[in-house]
């Protein structure tokens, strides 16, 4: 994990005894985890019951609970004041049935406050490498946006139709990375001998470091105008390629192949193919100014370490 703790200054008087739950607890869970713990009690719903303990010794109450199942979930109603749900959908159809369950959960008792629900910017679908503000019009265009469309539009329902007037906010996040993040790297990727796009065919591509991403979560718990979409992104206007290309020349290796589209099919997965069918790129002047975050990482370079290479 990240040495980069965020300091966010000490939370207001008001604050100090809220009771903040984790739906989702992975890599970014994790990295906001200790910012919260210092300021207020957290709960995180995890499905797997051996990480109860580690959560435990990271200072959070942990329950066991699947968001597959509506009866597990009966023991969150009335727990929190405040929710930062980064649980993904299930991976198929259009629908998100998860956040249905854990607001059928909340419901039973009071609700809590203030959502923070962690979206995509793939829900904005191919927008041929225009700037994005949160007001445009979602046109998803794989199954996997739409659920997330889905999941933000029963949000919103529920938080309009609350009659305690429950705040929301929908962080639309695009590409996570770090170099300690769990999973695949860019290094990874170009060790594997990923392709990438040709010049003339590639697509403008949005990142956001996983440690600025979890100081952007924290911080939306706290501000920023109900019902309100917030572009959780960097500052950088770069293309897939490039981004590789950098990456594979600060770290030694080979440069990614670059092929047209149609050719790529044959080494990619749908899901990746479908990353190089939408390009876009994303205002985050709204980050700034209602939530208040300075990028540590204003760019990948910053992120992967390469700022020093030209």
């Amino acid at each position: 994990m990240s040495s980069h703790s965020s300091h966010l200054g000490a939370l207001p008087a008001r604050f100090r005894r809220t009771q903040v739950l984790i739906v989702g607890c992975g890599d970014v869970g994790l990295r906001a985890l200790p910012q919260l713990t210092k300021r207020c009690g957290v709960v995180v719903l995890t499905s797997n019951p051996g990480k109860v303990q580690s959560l435990r010794r990271l200072g959070a109450r942990a329950l066991v609970g699947n968001l597959d199942d509506v009866k597990s979930l009966q023991r969150l109603s009335g727990l929190s004041h405040r929710v930062l749900h980064l649980a993904p959908p299930a991976n198929q159809g259009h629908h998100d049935q998860r956040t249905r369950n854990l607001l059928h959960a909340l419901a039973l008792r009071t609700p809590p406050k203030k959502i923070v629900y962690g979206s995509t910017t793939g829900v904005y679908g191919h927008c041929h490498g225009q700037w994005v503000k949160e007001t445009q019009v979602p046109r998803p265009q794989s199954a996997r946006a739409h659920r997330r469309v889905d999941a933000e539009q029963a949000l919103r329902f529920w938080a309009r139709r609350t009659l305690l007037g429950l705040q929301l906010n929908t962080l639309r996040i695009p590409g996570i990375y770090a170099l300690d993040r769990e999973g695949a790297t860019p290094m990874d990727r170009l060790k594997k001998g990923m392709p990438v796009l040709n010049a003339e065919d590639d697509v403008y591509t949005n990142h956001i470091h996983a440690d600025d991403l979890a100081r952007a979560c924290v911080l939306a718990l706290f501000k920023g105008q109900t019902l309100q979409a917030i572009h959780v992104s960097d500052d950088a206007q770069m293309k897939m390629g490039d981004y590789y290309s950098l990456v594979a020349q600060w770290f030694n290796l080979p440069l990614p192949v670059r092929m047209p589209f149609d050719e790529l099919r044959e080494h990619l997965s749908p899901m990746q193919m479908s990353f190089l069918s939408e390009s876009r790129r994303l205002e985050n002047h709204r980050m700034k100014t209602s939530l208040g975050l300075r990028l540590r990482y204003p760019s990948p370079k910053e992120g992967l370490g390469v700022s020093g290479l030209r």
